[in-house]
């Protein structure tokens, strides 16, 4: 007799949802519905303080490109700063995770914000004043990837506390929704600082909107969660990858998006060089580029929210990633900017409807006891991988010209999209094993 699927199975490998168009209560009641984490409070505070801080951080990644192009002109300059920037995530992220597994994160959050916001300060304050030299701003941005390495894995994990269970899909697609919105509203208003005060006043308001979120931590209010302790980080951290990597579709989502990250979003290294020497754009414009790309990445996130129970989360993932690859290709070629909107556009939507989803199903399957643990290998793939794909793609382009090195890494994406397609049936029979051994 066969066990019956669980609702979290039967989200995943559902691959045949009804869509039943004719009960929809209306779209007033839809968009509530859809967002049922904002019924809670301890939420509400939070998604605010977050949104302003993002868009302050989104700011300081424009500025920061704007002004590396401004001292060096060289995109593998850019690719370096922005590679140290996040190697600590690839080195110290997996400590990140067992010390959010050891620690109330609330607690850890506050601490992190804070650091970050005292280094955003420090770097305005240098490029102001004029005395900002390339080393300090590589310096200062180890740092702030080392703070961040530790404050990933915690936001990832600290949703889960907000919220109840029925909640959770929805606060993880709003959690999207803020980064989103911000990489809309944030590289805009970075293009006007940048040309009303310079890239130091866009510094300075960045460190200025931590306070929002560090003022919402302090108004939040969690139950005290029961915190195993774990005697050595080594064993805790091989404790993590080996859950990880024995669970079948977390594996699958993992390496799919080291792909992702490594040759599919490492473009947004060499966008501030295309912006210039292709499009001939200022600050303000490639601000634009940036708006463009987060609007499709907004509309992802709501796509997958409302959409999530009607329509199989495979189809996100696996379209999401070839929509995403396409659109690179594509941009490749492209020496229009509105063509280039369009396909930037459907990059961000394609992007981030197969990220939102993917950690979506990480944090439905995962358990609580490793739920740090696995979110700090979930950024580390995502993000802590970014300085190899950084790396490359600078130096490709340095050799090949930016399009090839564009149109490279985007190939290799579609492929690993297209093999997760074809062995998605023997991941999912894998997954049904899997969970039988764990009866």
């Amino acid at each position: 007799m066969l066990k019956k699927q669980t609702k979290e199975e039967e989200y995943i490998i559902n691959e045949n949802p009804e869509i039943s168009i004719g009960e929809n209560p209306g779209w007033i009641k839809s968009l509530a519905g859809a967002f049922p984490a904002l019924n809670s409070s301890n939420f509400k505070l939070y998604f605010s303080g977050q949104l302003v801080s993002m868009i302050g951080t989104w700011m300081q990644i424009v500025a920061q490109s704007w002004l590396i192009l401004q001292l060096t002109n060289s995109v593998f300059l850019i690719g370096l700063v922005m590679a140290l920037s996040t190697l600590p995530t690839l080195l110290f992220t997996l400590f990140g995770g067992v010390i959010v597994d050891r620690f109330p994160k609330k607690n850890i959050l506050l601490f992190t914000q804070i650091c970050a916001m005292i280094l955003a300060f420090m770097l305005g304050i240098l490029t102001l004043f004029e005395w900002i030299e390339l080393w300090e701003i590589c310096a200062i941005s180890f740092l702030l990837g080392t703070v961040n390495a530790i404050d990933a894995p915690a936001r990832q994990a600290f949703v889960s506390e907000l919220v109840n269970k029925e909640q959770l899909p929805s606060a993880i697609a709003l959690n999207s929704g803020v980064f989103n919105t911000a990489r809309v509203i944030g590289p805009g208003i970075a293009g006007i600082m940048i040309a009303w005060v310079g890239t130091g006043g866009a510094f300075l308001l960045n460190s200025f909107s931590y306070v929002a979120v560090i003022l919402a931590l302090r108004f939040i209010r969690v139950d005290q969660v029961v915190l195993k302790s774990m005697s050595n980080p080594f064993i805790a951290i091989r404790e993590g990858i080996s859950y990880s990597f024995s669970h079948p579709i977390i594996r699958t989502l993992l390496i799919t998006i080291a792909f992702v990250s490594v040759f599919g979003w490492s473009y947004t290294t060499v966008l501030p060089v295309i912006a210039k020497n292709e499009f001939h754009l200022d600050a303000a414009g490639l601000g634009y580029l940036y708006m463009v790309t987060g609007a499709g990445s907004l509309l992802a996130t709501i796509l997958v929210s409302v959409l999530s129970k009607k329509i199989s989360p495979v189809i996100f993932i696996i379209g999401g990633t070839i929509v995403f690859a396409l659109s690179i290709i594509l941009f490749s070629y492209t020496k229009d900017v509105a063509h280039a909107s369009v396909l930037l556009f459907f990059s961000g939507l394609g992007l981030l409807s197969f990220a939102a989803t993917s950690n979506s199903i990480i944090q439905t399957l995962v358990k609580n006891e490793y739920r740090g643990r696995v979110m700090s290998i979930y950024v580390l793939m995502f993000i802590g991988l970014t300085p190899i794909g950084n790396f490359q793609i600078g130096l490709v382009s340095e050799h090949m010209g930016t399009a090839f090195a564009l149109r490279a890494g985007a190939c290799i994406v579609l492929v690993a999209g297209l093999v997760v397609f074809y062995f998605k049936n023997r991941i999912i029979a894998e997954h049904r094993e899997y969970k039988k051994r764990q009866l």
